[in-house]
């Protein structure tokens, strides 16, 4: 994969059900840049979502960091889950949910 854009690439790995976390100890991370309308909307879920589930987000700004512009500038908003990405342009509630409890 190491080839591959990463707007394809994704984790195949997936946790055991036994091995379930505790949302609190979860880590959404939003990427997103100034004046974004979709990055706005993004914020907007991932607040709720958050919120509801006792999970701590953080927001980085992709217009401050050199190698997060590189890795996803075509792609955001981007949305990490534990430092993996989860999703980009559109941020879908109940599939956030999910993959936050599952």
């Amino acid at each position: 994969m190491a080839g591959m854009s990463p707007m394809f690439r994704r984790d195949g790995r997936r946790k055991d059900r036994a091995e379930k976390q505790d949302p609190a100890e979860r880590l959404v991370t939003l990427i997103r840049k100034p004046g974004c309308h979709l990055c706005d909307d993004a914020q907007e879920v991932i607040e709720k979502v958050c919120a509801d589930l006792g999970v701590p987000w953080e927001r980085k700004d992709i217009t401050e960091d050199e190698e997060l512009h590189r890795e996803y500038w075509e792609q955001i908003p981007v949305v990490l889950v534990d430092g993996a990405q989860h999703t980009f342009w559109r941020v879908d509630e109940q599939r956030l949910r999910r993959a936050l409890t599952e």
